[in-house]
C-alpha cells in the first residue's frame, strides 16, 4: 500500500460564516487561522477576495504573517463567460489576495451551466480551463471545486467527467468533488 499524505483543508472562515448569526471580525478570522495553523491544518480558506471589506483586510493581514503549517487559500469562481480570465475583475482579485493557494469553483451540472451561467457546455469547459491555466501562470496552487459534482454526474456522467478533465488538463493541483446541497 502506498503512503500518501492526508491533507486537511478547512473552510471555517468562509463556509463556516454562512450560518445564521455567525460573523467573524478580521481579528477573529486571524485568531482562528492561527489556531488552525498551530493544529497543523494544511490549508485554510480565508474567504472570497472582494466580497466584503473584512475579507480584503484579512488577506492583507494574512500575507504579513509567517505560517508554520498552513497555506492560506483565496476562494472564488471561474471567470465569467466571454471574457478572458486575465481580464476578469473577480479572477484578478484572487491573484491580488497574495495567497499561495487559490480555490475556484465551477459548474459540473449541465442544469446550472444552462440556467445559472446561461452559457453553453463548451464555454463552461473553457471557463474552467482558462481560469486554472491563468492562475497556474501566476504560480498559484490551484484547487478546483467541482460544484454539484454528484448531481452533475448523475445527470450526465460524460459531461461531468469532461469538466473534471478540463480542470486536470489545465493544471489544477487538486480536483474536489463537492456535494453542493
Amino acid at each position: 500500500m502506498s503512503k500518501r499524505p492526508v491533507e486537511i483543508y478547512d473552510t471555517t472562515l468562509r463556509d463556516g460564516t454562512q450560518g445564521e448569526g455567525v460573523s467573524f471580525s478580521v481579528a477573529d478570522k486571524l485568531r482562528v487561522a492561527e489556531k488552525l495553523d498551530a493544529f497543523g491544518v494544511h490549508y485554510v480558506e480565508g474567504g472570497w477576495p472582494g466580497s466584503n471589506p473584512k475579507d480584503i483586510e484579512f488577506f492583507k493581514e494574512a500575507a504579513k504573517r509567517k505560517w508554520k503549517h498552513t497555506q492560506i487559500a483565496a476562494f472564488g469562481s471561474t471567470r465569467r463567460k466571454k471574457i478572458a480570465a486575465k481580464d476578469d475583475p473577480q479572477v484578478k482579485l484572487l491573484v491580488q489576495a497574495r495567497t499561495p493557494v487559490v480555490t475556484i469553483f465551477g459548474k459540473t451540472w449541465l442544469l446550472h451551466v444552462k440556467e445559472v451561467l446561461r452559457t453553453t457546455p463548451k464555454e463552461n469547459l473553457a471557463m474552467i480551463a482558462d481560469t486554472i491555466a491563468f492562475l497556474k501562470k501566476k504560480k498559484k496552487t490551484v484547487i478546483y471545486d467541482a460544484e454539484h459534482a454528484f448531481d452533475g454526474y448523475k445527470d450526465d456522467p460524460e459531461y461531468a467527467l469532461a469538466t473534471w478533465k478540463a480542470a486536470e488538463e489545465a493544471g489544477a493541483d487538486f480536483v474536489v468533488l463537492c456535494d453542493t446541497n
